[in-house]
């Protein structure tokens, strides 16, 4: 694939939306602060994920994406979308990110030939089932238990990290699922490139110190 895709961009991979912040009076505002701070912080990829209970839709979501999106390219840091690839098209953004129940990777491939795009893997027999390569990178796990996705899989832990880089052989890896700041060196150890992190960014009470100790992995 013709892009600009490093492996090193998979080394602290940013993943939220304004969901992320339901806490917050003004969740948009919170996530775009946040999403700030994190790439002066440092995140190598930010992936734009608005999906699930209290997100935004239509004009808002729109917007939010567009603002998001200026953001990384001021810190020019690739923004990938998360299953949207009607708002993805539209934006021309730096790549996508689908999971096995979302669009086919090779209508995806075909939409965009020369795009970033990483694909859900959960196990050796999803691997094995995927055009893999069609991707540039895959996102493996849940490694532990998360809140951030209501429809996770079964965690695989550090063994299942370890064996899908057995199975992937050279292809770059990014882990996702439970992943603090304490546990993403082991999970580097067996053999992710790098880890894709949501609540260890959005619930940090020192967002600049989180990504700073992301980043020594």
């Amino acid at each position: 694939m013709v892009n600009s895709f490093k492996r090193e961009q998979l080394k602290v991979y940013f993943i939220c939306g304004t969901q992320d912040f339901k806490t917050s009076d003004n969740s948009l505002e919170a996530a775009l602060n946040c999403i700030e701070t994190a790439l002066k912080a440092g995140i190598t990829m930010f992936q734009f994920r608005e999906k699930g209970t209290g997100s935004l839709n239509g004009a808002a979501k729109v917007d939010f994406a567009k603002k998001a999106q200026a953001l990384c390219k001021a810190y020019k840091v690739p923004f990938i979308m998360n299953d949207d690839m009607d708002l993805a098209e539209e934006l021309e953004v730096d790549g996508v990110h689908i999971g096995q129940d979302d669009d086919p990777i090779e209508e995806v491939r075909c939409r965009f030939p020369n795009k970033i795009i990483g694909l859900s893997v959960h196990s050796p027999e999803e691997f094995a089932a995927s055009r893999v390569d069609l991707a540039d990178y895959i996102g493996v796990g849940p490694v532990y238990g998360t809140q951030s996705k209501d429809d996770a899989k079964a965690p695989i832990g550090l063994e299942g990290i370890a064996t899908l880089r057995k199975t992937a052989g050279s292809m770059p890896i990014v882990a996702i699922g439970g992943i603090t700041v304490d546990n993403a060196v082991a999970i580097v150890q067996h053999g992710a490139d790098g880890v894709s992190i949501i609540t260890a960014i959005t619930h940090a009470d020192d967002i600049e110190d989180a990504v700073k100790q992301l980043q020594e992995n």
